[in-house]
């Protein structure tokens, strides 16, 4: 048998879907994802199954919706905490198991306990390596700014963004002599907030040419009262654009210094020559409000600020790139695909909830495809606060068990603005979207719908339609 290709996964922190270049959105420049993407396949509606970091993360390495095996938020706190157990099933122990040189740097969030190296990594260079280095080397820096971000004083090519990129550098070398098939998994913590860009990245984007992101003009009218009590948790209540323009321009620059290091690995892949035989995948665990909406982070909304991310699949000897439309999701169906393309499919488990992506990849036309994506959200800093979404090309119904539901027309509401729930003549979508949202979370076995109180909300519209105390409509 022929040596299987190598895959390097890349993931980014809290990067939104339209702050890439490519996707001619927003004024970020990014060269190297521009070009990666000139010889990908980019996945426009490419989704979060639970935009949190730690879920999300067990999930890409399970290839289960995080809701199946408890993992609703990250482990950090006094929550409880169900984590990914090493006993679980993990598709990167499938790769060991079967010849995989394997590696892993940077952001992990699986388990609290254990980590890569017991979900089949041989090797793991942590985030706490990176603070340890900068500790010795930088003793005197300090975040003054919290989490709206600053200046980095520490110089560029000692900055987390490229002290990773040179350690995975050195591991590619490693991994190319090694004479197996290898997998490198880079996950860099960037650019989630505080955004603190190194010079020249730090001043690469004026403020004040900075555009309004598309949801930005938000009255909250109509929406659930957690969203506005956002703004006072953190403090933003009176942030108006120029408040905001400084942050997001920070959040321009991380992510115009990530698109940097992200580019001498790739680099490095060519020179090593291994351009020729290695998968390459890059993605985000979820994106990031940055202001829109007025919000900060990416908690207590399922706006498609948060819920789409990028999704850049190169596969070998790839000369062309495409562009799908498809709904996918973005770690949900790498599982299935991985195995796919790695000739590992018969090791599949049986149990994986995602779809693979290997007819879109070859620029196919599947007979059938999903035509709509569900996400979900459980709470955490402020209040638990459960949240499930579904997203079609033209409806988004978000279900707030405990709060009015919301209903966004994406075609003529992109920044979803406007809450249509309650509006005359939508009930009847509004029947079919909670019908098909139940039945999605029923068959994936979310438990949240396994009562009847929450199944007389979304199969009898035991439910408020708008904020008015009147309103007793379904």
């Amino acid at each position: 048998m022929s040596k299987r290709p190598n895959l390097l996964l890349i993931t980014a922190d809290q990067l939104r879907h339209d702050c890439v270049g490519y996707s001619g959105a927003y004024p970020v420049r990014t060269p190297n994802l521009d070009s990666l993407a000139a010889t990908s396949t980019a996945f426009e509606h490419a989704y979060s199954v639970l935009p949190v970091c730690a879920p999300s993360r067990q999930s890409l390495l399970h290839g289960r919706r995080p809701e199946t095996f408890g993992a609703l938020w990250n482990y950090s706190g006094a929550l409880p905490i169900a984590a990914l157990s090493p006993n679980d099933y993990a598709w990167t122990r499938t790769l060991a198991n079967n010849g995989y040189a394997m590696a892993y740097l940077g952001k992990w969030g699986v388990n609290p306990e254990h980590g890569p190296t017991e979900y089949g990594y041989e090797s793991y260079v942590s985030e706490k390596d990176y603070e340890s280095f900068a500790a010795e080397r930088y003793p005197g820096v300090a975040i003054a700014n919290g989490y709206f971000g600053e200046r980095n004083t520490v110089p560029l090519e000692d900055s987390e963004t490229h002290w990773f990129a040179a350690r995975a550098i050195e591991t590619l070398g490693r991994l190319q002599e090694d004479g197996r098939p290898w997998h490198m998994a880079l996950h860099f913590s960037q650019p989630h907030l505080p955004c603190r860009p190194s010079d020249p990245y730090a001043g690469m984007y004026d403020p004040a040419e900075i555009p309004e992101w598309e949801g930005f003009r938000e009255t909250f009218r109509n929406k659930p009262y957690i969203q506005r009590q956002q703004l006072l948790s953190w403090g933003v209540e009176d942030f108006g654009w120029a408040e905001w323009a400084p942050i997001v321009a920070r959040y321009y620059g991380i992510i115009s210094q990530l698109d940097d290091a992200i580019g001498r690995v790739l680099q490095a892949v060519g020179q090593l020559g291994a351009d020729r035989d290695t998968i390459v995948v890059f993605t985000a665990d979820h994106g990031d409000m940055c202001g829109s909406h007025g919000m900060m982070d990416k908690h207590y909304i399922l706006y498609d600020d948060v819920v789409r991310v990028p999704l850049l699949i190169r596969l070998p000897g790839t000369s062309q790139g495409q562009v799908r439309q498809e709904f996918v999701y973005n770690f949900l169906d790498l599982a299935p695909t991985l195995l796919d393309v790695l000739s590992l499919r018969a090791f599949d488990p049986g149990n994986l909830q995602g779809v693979s992506l290997v007819p879109l990849l070859a620029d196919g036309q599947p007979n059938e495809w999903r035509d709509a994506v569900v996400s979900t959200y459980n709470g955490q800093q402020f209040g638990l606060y459960t949240q499930r979404m579904i997203r079609t090309a033209q409806w988004k119904y978000i279900w707030n068990p405990t709060d009015v539901d919301e209903l966004y027309e994406l075609r003529t509401d992109p920044g979803e603005l406007v809450n249509r729930m309650g509006e005359p003549g939508l009930n009847d979508l509004v029947i079919d979207l909670r019908r098909r949202l139940y039945e999605r979370l029923s068959d994936d076995g979310d438990a949240i719908v396994a009562n009847e109180w929450m199944r007389h909300q979304l199969l009898d519209g035991a439910k408020l339609s708008s904020c008015k105390p009147k309103d007793f409509q379904g």
